[in-house]
């Protein structure tokens, strides 16, 4: 069966076209606008539900074509299929002239629309639509509790939505202590169980509802406090691969504990953060991660983000001579700066601050792959104690 959208702001016309799909059980219909969209908001809804035929109305031709043209640059492939009531010669013509080959008349008439669905077919079973998705997964793991992973990875995120041209997800998959909703002071929208039970229907209008927007960033919650609950890896797997087609870059915020769907995001992930800080406990668990990816053959994917490091700590060579991982950034300690941002309600740090820029400089390097500078070296500190 065929996945379709429609777009037709003539409420007669579409009843009628919804009459003609009973009828002709060969299409399922995912999405139904009653207006021409803008750019932004056809965007959405196209990457959202990833149809392979859009039928569209004429109400307005040059907004028709307007809409034809930004389809198929977003879907390549997509099959427009035009609705009208006038199939007038002129009309014809200035449809060829926009690029659309197939026109459906009213009254619509079950043979027609079955065979233009036909011809539909035929050209999606030689030339599918190429759906474009991201690969700028990125799961932020800490090492134990209390790293400041949340605080990286919150942060992060915000840096990231100041981007306007592009569309970034937050989501929050700590299931048993998450401080996300806190920062944010996040009330409604759904949380990833939520998420996790509508995944096999989920497109725009379903998770619209789900996310809280933060501006250009949408942030999807772990929801209340329930050790018990468990979420299915198939089912995160295909709420990343709806988001894959929704955002330009996705950050995970993960608990640490390993849960079993953990790994369906790991192996989703472009790269594994792993949060640790330059202390023993923190070490010796981010080993030990390591290890269990290492049997998954995931631990090249990871890197290393030092957290709370000073000039007196660990230095960068260091933490990677005892990891065996390269150190990709290190962020400096800021227990106040972190504390007065989680009382704006809005979780950002300050702007000026060095944890702040720090925090810019990953964003960047998630966003567009400007890979930050090497972190300088500095005086040893707690090696002789690791290998003692």
């Amino acid at each position: 069966m065929l996945k379709g959208v429609v777009v037709c702001p003539d409420s007669a016309l579409l009843m009628a076209l919804e009459v003609a799909f009973e009828e002709t059980p060969v299409v399922s219909v995912v999405r139904t606008m009653e207006h021409y969209p803008a750019e932004v908001e056809l965007t959405r809804m196209l990457r959202a539900n990833a149809p392979e035929v859009l039928f569209l109305s004429l109400e307005s031709l040059e907004q028709a074509a307007a809409i034809y043209q930004h389809s198929v640059q977003q879907l390549p492939g997509i099959q427009v299929i035009a609705i009208g009531s006038q199939a007038d010669p002129a009309t014809l013509i200035s449809l060829m002239r926009t690029g659309i080959r197939e026109m459906l008349p009213f009254p619509f008439q079950k043979q027609q629309l079955l065979e233009a669905l036909a011809r539909a077919k035929e050209i999606l079973d030689r030339h599918p639509v190429e759906l474009q998705v991201s690969n700028r997964v990125f799961a932020f793991l800490p090492a134990k509790p209390g790293v400041g992973t949340t605080t990286l990875a919150a942060n992060c995120a915000l840096a990231l939505s100041l981007d306007k041209d592009q569309r970034s997800l937050l989501l929050d998959c700590d299931l048993t202590g998450s401080m996300i909703r806190f920062m944010f002071q996040l009330d409604g929208g759904g949380s990833l169980a939520d998420a996790a039970a509508k995944a096999t229907e989920l497109d725009d209008s379903v998770w619209s509802r789900l996310v809280n927007p933060l501006g250009n960033l949408d942030v999807l919650q772990s929801g209340q406090f329930e050790p018990e609950r468990y979420i299915e890896p198939a089912r995160v797997r295909l709420i990343l691969d709806f988001a894959r087609r929704s955002y330009h870059t996705i950050l995970l915020d993960l608990s640490g504990n390993m849960e079993r769907f953990s790994l369906e995001v790991f192996k989703q992930s472009k790269e594994i953060l792993l949060v640790v800080t330059p202390e023993l406990p923190s070490l010796h668990l981010a080993r030990e991660k390591l290890l269990y990816l290492r049997t998954h053959q995931l631990d090249q994917r990871v890197v290393v983000l030092l957290n709370r490091f000073n000039s007196r700590t660990m230095s960068p060579a260091q933490v990677k001579d005892v990891l065996k991982c390269p150190v990709l950034m290190t962020f400096p300690n800021d227990y106040l700066g972190v504390q007065r941002s989680m009382t704006t309600g809005r979780g950002s740090l300050d702007e000026s601050s060095e944890l702040s820029r720090q925090v810019a400089v990953l964003a960047n390097y998630l966003a567009l792959d400007k890979r930050p500078p090497a972190p300088a070296a500095k005086a040893p500190g707690l090696l002789g104690f690791l290998h003692g």
